[in-house]
């Protein structure tokens, strides 16, 4: 492989990972922050251990997710530093502020809420961990509005005498309709992880908490049914906002769209939808496919006539209509169309990683409403299999954001930014095959070793459990700042 390939496969297994630790900390923390508040109101002991007991499991996911994050930053100036001098003015901004921001922000407030039991006022103290939250969510936004620029780049224009796309209108990239269906798709997902870490968590206490404390037992069950219910309603929210974003993909990307569903043929009317299909391996030609009818003209257009491109068709068109597009714009045509240019993605990819994104976030649904059914009237002897389900759980949407990511990110491809620039363009020209390599394994090692810590950490606390209730009380002013839980 050359330096282009291996730079791509650094920066997915980096993102990748990064990635199992963002949608976990984002949900966690709502729900961490609605414990606190809940005790708040009934000053019900069971709901301020609730709240420290996930506390912790928030702040190890947390740290993981800062130290994975900080090596993505690199790897713009490292191996792409071609992309990022040519759209470093419009890609750096929202970056900036999510850096500036939503991270201090998160940063600040988290450690108020570690460190203030005791001192800090009990509704400051409270609030604390929902402007973490709120941290997280802004981070979220900024970055999503700097990828949704990458799949519809708008807000800028090119300038011929610098050679680069200087950013003319910020709120057109916060405001990307890519971005505006995007962040409540991924922010739902978010929830739909933290939901059912806590379904998860709170069911296997339930089977391994002491038969001689009931009221531990009880905790658990709140725990579990709480979690149910956040993954429940999230994942509606999933189904309901990822209908949206469909239509808009079809609309700004419609081979991605094509990709998605391996339609090769354009349907003018009526296009069915694929529950399974085997094509060629080259992935040029269908072979065998399993549809249901009119289904896909209604995900892509909101109508079950609605007209959806294939693949064939769009790849004789594409090329045309964005180097006409190009031209418009005064941009270079090196950027959008290398004579080596394929603009189909990986048609296999792209279609299996839709329906493993679809799958299992359904599958997470799935359970939740087991969870609540079983666990319903006080109930607390579950079926072992249900534990092992809980067990599972938390694995499902996690694992559905990262098949999510790697369709959105495959299915743009051949371009770093659709339509405007190839990937092959945005790879940096002195970055040797051997450099990328040697950090790649640095960094592939390094995330095992710490996979291992965040796993261990985990493990460790869940099987302590939520440690016993005690009443939080003013601390004197002369005792020094500690971890307190």
């Amino acid at each position: 492989m050359d330096a282009l390939e291996l730079a791509r496969w650094q920066f997915a297994i980096t993102t990748v990972y990064h990635f199992l630790f963002v949608p976990i900390t984002i949900g966690l923390s709502a729900i961490v922050a609605g414990f606190h508040t809940w005790y708040l109101r009934r000053r019900d002991p069971q709901l301020l251990r609730l709240a420290k007991f996930f506390g912790k499991l928030f702040t190890i996911n947390f740290a993981l997710g800062l130290v994975t994050g900080i090596v993505q930053e690199f790897q713009f100036g490292m191996n792409w530093s071609d992309y990022s001098k040519f759209v470093g003015d419009i890609f750096g901004a929202p970056l900036a502020f999510e850096a500036l921001l939503a991270f201090f922000l998160e940063s600040t407030f988290l450690g108020l809420w570690i460190f203030g039991w005791g001192r800090v006022p009990e509704k400051i103290h409270a609030a604390c961990m929902w402007v973490v939250h709120i941290g997280t969510v802004l981070s979220a936004y900024f970055i999503l509005a700097a990828n949704s620029f990458m799949q519809h780049p708008v807000g800028y224009r090119y300038n011929p005498d610098t050679g680069r796309a200087e950013l003319t209108d910020f709120v057109a990239v916060l405001t990307n309709k890519v971005q505006l269906v995007t962040f409540p798709h991924v922010l739902a997902a978010a929830y739909l992880c933290g939901g059912a870490l806590v379904m998860g968590v709170g069911l296997w206490s339930m089977r391994t908490s002491s038969p001689h404390h009931r009221q531990d037992t009880q905790m658990y069950r709140k725990a579990a049914r709480i979690g149910a219910i956040v993954t429940l309603v999230a994942g509606i929210g999933v189904a309901i906002t990822g209908d949206t974003q469909g239509k808009v993909m079809t609309e700004v990307q419609p081979m991605k769209m094509a990709a998605a569903e391996a339609l090769y043929t354009t349907r003018d009317s009526c296009a069915e939808f694929s529950i399974f299909t085997v094509g060629s391996l080259d992935g040029e030609h269908e072979k065998y496919a399993i549809t249901v009818p009119c289904v896909l003209s209604f995900l892509g257009t909101g109508s079950f006539d609605g007209k959806v491109q294939g693949i064939n068709d769009l790849k004789r068109e594409l090329p045309r209509q964005i180097a006409a597009a190009a031209a418009q714009r005064g941009e270079p045509a090196r950027y959008v169309q290398p004579a080596d240019a394929v603009f189909t993605p990986n048609i296999p990819l792209a279609y299996w990683s839709f329906r493993l994104m679809i799958g299992v976030g359904m599958l997470a649904s799935a359970i939740s409403i087991v969870v609540l059914w079983l666990t319903r009237k006080g109930r607390s002897d579950l079926p072992r299999w249900l534990v092992l389900a809980g067990i599972v759980a938390p694995l499902l949407p996690v694992l559905g954001n990262s098949f999510g990511w790697i369709f959105t990110e495959t299915g743009r491809q051949p371009w770093l930014v659709y339509g405007v620039m190839t990937t092959s363009s945005g790879v940096s020209p002195t970055v040797s095959t051997a450099s990328v390599i040697t950090s790649m394994v640095v960094f592939t090692v390094l995330y095992a070793g710490l996979a291992v810590v965040e796993v261990r950490l985990m493990l460790d606390y869940i099987r302590r459990g939520a440690d016993a209730y005690r009443p939080t009380e003013p601390a004197a002013d002369n005792k020094p700042l500690a971890f307190s839980y």
